[in-house]
């Protein structure tokens, strides 16, 4: 089974609880790289442990939650191997796999329901990346250092 490691700020930390769950559910190994607690913290701090997890292999995906989602996508997008993708909706949750194989999960804790956060991961879990043209768009994301 895929390993799927987790990030949250505070403002993401009871949707990661309620992740968890259905992560168990559903018979998913996790691993995550904190918060553990509602107390404010920093989405970074968070963010970057769980970029370098996936980019190490160590997890084959993650899912990251912030209060917007957007702080904590902009951090996983920093790191080169990753293609994290804000969703809100099933819809784009498959769209962010099928046409981007999206590797990382975000979702924004203060404004999805856990039962909207169920049908997106569910969606995430059960789409595939369609390759073909897809993948030299892929392949084009990384920043070069040899220019």
């Amino acid at each position: 089974m895929t390993k799927i490691g987790l990030a949250s700020d505070h403002a993401g930390f009871a949707l990661k609880k309620h992740v968890k769950d259905y992560l168990a559910r559903h018979g998913y190994e996790f691993e995550d790289y904190g918060t553990d607690s509602a107390e404010s913290c920093d989405y970074p701090d968070y963010g970057h442990a769980l970029g370098e997890a996936v980019e190490a292999g160590k997890c084959a995906l993650g899912i990251g939650i912030c209060g917007s989602g957007e702080g904590i996508a902009m951090t996983l997008n920093k790191h080169q191997g990753i293609r994290a993708a804000l969703c809100w909706e099933p819809e784009i949750a498959h769209m962010s796999r099928l046409h981007n194989n999206a590797n990382v999960l975000v979702m924004p804790g203060r404004f999805i329901s856990e039962t909207k956060a169920d049908d997106i991961m569910d969606e995430f879990f059960a789409t595939d990346f369609e390759g073909g043209r897809h993948q030299r768009r892929i392949d084009k994301i990384p920043v070069s250092t040899n220019k």
